[in-house]
């Protein structure tokens, strides 16, 4: 081989060598501007995850934004909010406040005992009774099914008082109270298996539509002011005139029929 070829062999291997490490730079910049691409796409994805992690955050939650929706009062309540709800003949000149908080065990255990005890005097005309109903054991325990049950309890005064009752005493009952620590009555579907068992709402799909739909849910939430504006500080708690009835112990909510009727009758001479 010549020199000439020698030396033409040689520029033609630099001009490739030359080509081969442009495509080579060119390869590696483009590999650069899509990792930063990519990383630009992944900031603001992140920007973005946590911009709508902060709105989440920052918004309202369900009941949070309930407290604004329109108020819908049930049938059988008075009062500025419709939470004045008393039930029993006209003629019964003393009425007997009883504050209870739905997912309250101390609550569901009165019930079960003294429950129908009241039913009776109130059928009676012995006395009317007044229902002011709380939600502190959502805010002690979290959850909602206090302010969901009540919302129900809205539903079924809607339908008429005797279905209230009723329905209040299947909330409470051995069968279908739940643990205090257990928010069951958060899941409509439950509180509508509960209705199923009064015969008043037994498939009363008016009653379910509010339940499901949320009808009573910002009534639930002014009835519950009204147990957190009171001066009563537990349930379940019994009052007549302003004043707390007690039991036997001078203390504590009468727990049982007898102990319940020695401290009405006490009351209603007072």
């Amino acid at each position: 081989m010549s020199k000439r070829n020698s030396q033409a062999a040689k520029t033609a291997a630099r001009e490739r060598l030359r080509e081969e490490r442009e495509r080579q730079a060119k390869k590696a910049k483009a590999k650069r501007q899509v990792v930063v691409a990519l990383s630009v796409v992944g900031v603001l994805a992140a920007a973005g995850g946590i911009g709508y992690a902060v709105v989440q955050t920052n918004k309202p939650d369900y009941w949070e934004a309930a407290a604004d929706d329109k108020l819908v009062k049930p049938a059988n309540s008075s009062g500025a909010n419709g939470t004045t709800v008393v039930i029993g003949k006209p003629e019964a000149k003393k009425t007997l406040e009883l504050y209870e908080d739905p997912r309250c065990p101390i609550c569901a255990t009165f019930e079960q005992s003294v429950g129908e005890t009241i039913e009776k005097d109130v059928e009676a005309g012995k006395y009317k009774i007044r229902f002011i109903g709380a939600s502190f054991l959502d805010r002690n325990l979290t959850g909602e099914g206090s302010k969901n049950a009540l919302s129900a309890l809205g539903a079924a005064l809607n339908v008429s008082p005797e279905a209230f009752l009723a329905y209040k005493s299947a909330l409470y009952s051995a069968e279908f109270h739940p643990e205090e620590s257990k928010d069951t009555f958060k899941d409509d579907a439950y509180l509508i298996k509960v209705a199923n068992s009064v015969d008043a709402l037994k498939g009363n799909k008016e009653f379910q539509a509010a339940v499901k739909d949320g009808t009573y849910d910002k009534w639930a939430l002014e009835m519950s002011d009204t147990f957190d504006d009171s001066e009563v500080e537990g349930t379940p708690s019994l009052m007549m005139d302003g004043k707390k009835l007690t039991g036997s112990d001078g203390q504590n909510t009468p727990m049982t029929p007898e102990d319940f009727t020695t401290a009405v009758d006490k009351a209603l001479k007072g």
